[in-house]
Parts: C-alpha cells; sequence; structure tokens
C-alpha cells in the first residue's frame, strides 16, 4: 500500500480523476438524447469507478485489500475504454483515440502496481 499522502500522487488516481472530467465532457450533449441517456450513465459510472475504487482500497489499510479493489478498478477503467470505441458513432474519432489512450494508461499502471502489491504481499 503506497504511504500516506501519496493518494494524490499516484499516477493512476490523478489520471482517472482526469477521464472523468473528460467524459463528462464529453457526453454532456449526448446526454440530451433519448437513445444515448443508457450510454452516457453507465459511462460516467464506469469512469467514476475508476477512482472511486482506488479511494476505496487506499483507505482499507492492507496490501491485499488495496490490490483488490485496483484490480475492480481495472475492469471499470477496461469498460470505460470498451465503450469509447462503441461511442464512434457519437464522438469523434480523435476523442476515442485520446480516452482509449488515457485508459490504456490507467490500466497500465494498475497493472503494474497490481503485482508490485501481490510480490510485496509473497516476500
Amino acid at each position: 500500500m503506497p504511504e500516506s499522502n501519496s493518494l494524490k500522487r499516484f499516477g493512476a488516481h490523478q489520471k482517472a480523476v482526469t477521464l472523468f472530467d473528460q467524459v463528462v465532457g464529453d457526453l454532456a450533449l449526448l446526454a440530451r438524447e433519448p437513445a444515448c441517456q443508457r450510454l452516457v450513465s453507465q459511462q460516467i459510472a464506469s469512469a467514476d469507478s475508476i477512482a472511486a475504487n482506488i479511494e476505496e482500497g487506499y483507505g482499507r489499510g492492507s496490501k491485499r485489500d488495496y490490490a483488490h479493489f485496483l484490480i475492480i478498478a481495472r475492469g471499470s477503467a477496461q469498460e470505460t475504454r470498451g465503450r469509447y470505441e462503441r461511442l464512434k458513432h457519437w464522438l469523434a474519432p480523435e476523442v476515442i483515440t485520446l480516452r482509449v489512450a488515457l485508459c490504456d494508461e490507467i490500466i497500465a499502471i494498475l497493472t503494474a502496481t497490481i503485482r508490485s502489491l501481490r510480490e510485496q504481499d509473497i516476500a
């Protein structure tokens, strides 16, 4: 588990908060379209879940619990990534490319952190 007060410096958390803000901005106009309301709601929820699970795991106090919540956060990042690819019908290709790349960065950081926490747990 990271040192005290380091959550805000954790790259995956910083990027997850940024991604959430971008999701809200990207989908603001789509929220008005009845056909897209469910997609918008799910995308906002999955993006929020990334940061929320990192925060919850951080507060648990054990490396094993933290790793568990990071796994959940990684799954939410995968979900957010996939839905961006499916939103190609409504969003500009450049937006999708940037958001998918940010999701990939978050997934990579979370994967490396989970691996590290598991190795520390074994040692």
